[in-house]
């Protein structure tokens, strides 16, 4: 059984040994990086993605990477694009075909097909000389020294020279397209990311409870009407307008004060000018005030006229912290 430092140590060594190779990328980008970006970005089609193995894999995350940032891409495995799958790529699609040696007898097969379909090819090679790299259209350059692992095999640091590569296309598309944060909230509508992006507070407050009173409300009624309305608090309320909150801690303190509360109102007691937000203000925008003003509780209001409530529960709930 190996120690604990010498696993720690041969970690250590491959995320260097990566880290490296990934570095050194960088001066392999060139002129063709930038007209393959171009292409893609003035092609009418989407980009089909190609490779085998362990270059295959990589393929289907780039295809990922491209679909969630404004880019129609599709999956084609090498193998099957020669046994009927060629029917996918379409008179406009450009083809991206990732493959370390460049030279795998199924790329060979592959190539010479997608050319006589007019359609332009991309090569994402280790080896620039190989027959893909000499049959495409442009080259992405992704050579590494060497594998991260020992006997040098296995595909480790030339897949993630690929998926930098891949990222790298990505990103570039991303910025020429002007692809804003909106834009990336309606490809992720599910995740907590996307949420953050696209919630509303109106979203939330709308299926809350809204508690509210008038100034001359009894003590007894407001407590009745915390209580029933679960949300830990109650607008004042005055021709629809929000002129004061009162919450459980203002109740506890009060009872903390005074022996006999029946002759008191809501008004003796109501925080006025409390903190509040617009039905149309972003989810992230409430925490953000309740954060600062180190409360949980939020009052909503539309067009100056009250709302509803939000609570720190619901932006626990809805994933937004």
């Amino acid at each position: 059984m190996n120690s604990k430092n010498s696993i720690i140590e041969k970690a250590k060594q491959t995320i260097a040994s990566e880290s490296e190779a990934i570095f050194n990328l960088t001066n392999l980008v060139d002129a063709d990086f930038a007209d393959a970006v171009n292409l893609i970005y003035n092609s009418k089609g989407r980009v089909v993605i190609t490779g085998i193995g362990k270059s295959a894999i990589i393929a289907n995350k780039i295809v990922a990477t491209l679909n969630s940032t404004g880019t129609p891409a599709i999956f084609m495995h090498a193998a099957d694009a020669i046994h009927g799958d060629l029917g996918l790529i379409l008179k406009d699609d450009v083809v991206i075909c990732i493959s370390k040696s460049g030279n795998t007898p199924e790329i060979k097969v592959l190539i010479p097909l997608i050319k006589s379909g007019k359609n332009k090819i991309i090569a994402i090679t280790g080896n620039k000389k190989s027959f893909l790299g000499e049959q495409a259209d442009f080259i992405l350059d992704a050579y590494v020294e060497k594998e991260a692992c020992p006997n040098n095999l296995a595909p480790t640091t030339s897949t993630t020279a690929q998926l930098v590569i891949g990222d790298a296309l990505a990103v570039c598309l991303l910025d020429i397209r002007g692809f804003s944060s909106r834009d990336f909230a309606k490809y992720h509508p599910g995740g907590a990311l996307g949420k953050k992006l696209y919630l509303r507070v109106e979203d939330i407050a709308s299926v809350n409870e809204k508690p509210k009173v008038t100034p001359s409300t009894s003590i007894k009624d407001v407590i009745i009407e915390i209580t029933e309305k679960m949300l830990g608090v109650t607008a004042v309320v005055e021709d629809h307008k929000i002129i004061g909150i009162i919450t459980d801690g203002d109740l506890r303190r009060m009872l903390s004060k005074v022996d006999d509360f029946s002759k008191l109102s809501a008004k003796d007691i109501m925080s006025i000018n409390p903190k509040r937000i617009a039905t149309q203000a972003m989810a992230v925008d409430a925490l953000e005030i309740m954060e600062t003003h180190d409360i949980s509780q939020l009052l909503v209001e539309n067009d100056g006229k009250y709302a509803g409530v939000v609570h720190l529960h619901d932006l626990i709930k809805e994933g937004i912290i």
